[in-house]
């Protein structure tokens, strides 16, 4: 299967066009902001990658860095947020997307590791 056709992709994919449009007029902190898009954009690029290596092991490997990826950017999210760079509810929005996605990586995981 092609990693565009995975739902966790494009699950991932989705929220990094919302972290980008949430910290699109970030000026006053421009690292913590490219620091945040860097990390959404690993989680992307870490399923794309470990699917296209061939192999479950590998891909198992990469999914488990895309997971710890999207645990650094749920951090980031709170900084932000403790900061003032977020409202309350693109907080909730962009946390509560970050959080499914980790859970739909734990059990894209688990599914590999049994194979």
């Amino acid at each position: 299967m092609r990693f565009e056709e995975l739902r966790v992709w494009q699950e991932a994919r989705k929220l990094v066009r919302d972290v980008h449009v949430a910290l699109k007029h970030l000026r006053n902190d421009a690292g913590l902001g490219d620091q945040m898009r860097r990390a959404a954009i690993s989680v992307v690029s870490n399923i794309a990658e470990g699917n296209d290596r061939g192999t479950s092991r590998e891909f198992r490997q990469f999914l488990i860095i895309a997971r710890g990826s999207c645990g650094e950017l749920r951090a980031q999210l709170y900084v932000a947020s403790d900061l003032g760079y977020l409202d309350e509810g693109r907080f909730t929005e962009l946390t509560t997307q970050a959080s499914v996605l980790s859970k739909m990586l734990s059990a894209f995981i688990a599914s590999l590791t049994k194979q």
